[in-house]
């Protein structure tokens, strides 16, 4: 999953980078509202955080931006100001959600989390697609009800697979959104990881829920 964080506070911002992070997000940074709208409308993102008293734009601004320009990833704001007007205000301007400060990481990640599945239309944190289920806060996943292990990069794939079903996802997206290490656009690093989930969610090559488009990427079938 890739975020977007708009934070003018350095170093929460840091913080805030170096936990998402660590729970497998890849994450780019802004510390004002034009930093943040240029990263915003350049690249695309899963989520988008971003605070209202930005220096350079600020973040009610940005995001009624963000949104003339047709950009339609989740925002959750995350903000001082915690009186309603601001958080009409914020929602008005085409916000999904509002989280004050202070705050436990812990609410963020999950309202980020559930933002995200909204978006790609489940409301519940576990998953089901076909025989796969996939639960986005114990990070288990099971196939025909028996638990198989995954690494993380191969979870992440999973996941980001079934957020975008029977869409054709290429390596560049999977890359994008997935790893933070700079990946060869041209290496054979996502096939290998497509390789080794395919053969744990299929070992006996019936189901094939992992179907490799020649020239575009993979879709993960509904079926």
């Amino acid at each position: 999953m890739r975020v977007l964080v708009v934070e003018d506070e350095k170093t929460l911002a840091q913080q805030l980078k170096e936990r998402l992070e660590g729970d497998g997000m890849v994450v780019d940074l802004a510390v004002d509202g034009r930093e943040g709208l240029y990263y915003g409308e350049e690249y695309d993102y899963d989520v988008a955080v971003v605070d209202l008293g930005l220096p350079e734009l600020d973040g009610v601004s940005l995001i009624e931006r963000l949104r003339r320009g047709e950009r339609r990833y989740p925002i959750l704001i995350l903000t001082a100001r915690d009186s309603w007007q601001d958080k009409v205000g914020g929602l008005e301007a085409g916000a999904d959600d509002y989280l004050a400060k202070p705050f436990h990481y812990e609410e963020l990640l999950a309202r980020l989390r559930a933002l995200v599945r909204r978006a790609s239309g489940f409301a519940s944190p576990v998953l089901r697609l076909g025989s796969i289920e996939l639960d986005t806060v114990a990070k288990e996943v099971k196939v025909g009800g028996g638990r198989i292990d995954l690494t993380a990069y191969e979870y992440n794939l999973l996941e980001y697979l079934m957020l975008h079903p029977n869409k054709v996802v290429s390596k560049t997206e999977l890359t994008e959104h997935l790893y933070a290490q700079d990946f060869e656009r041209d290496s054979n690093v996502i096939e290998v990881f497509v390789g080794r989930l395919r053969r744990k969610l299929d070992p006996d090559g019936e189901l094939r829920p992992i179907a490799t488009i020649r020239g575009q990427g993979y879709r993960l079938a509904t079926e």
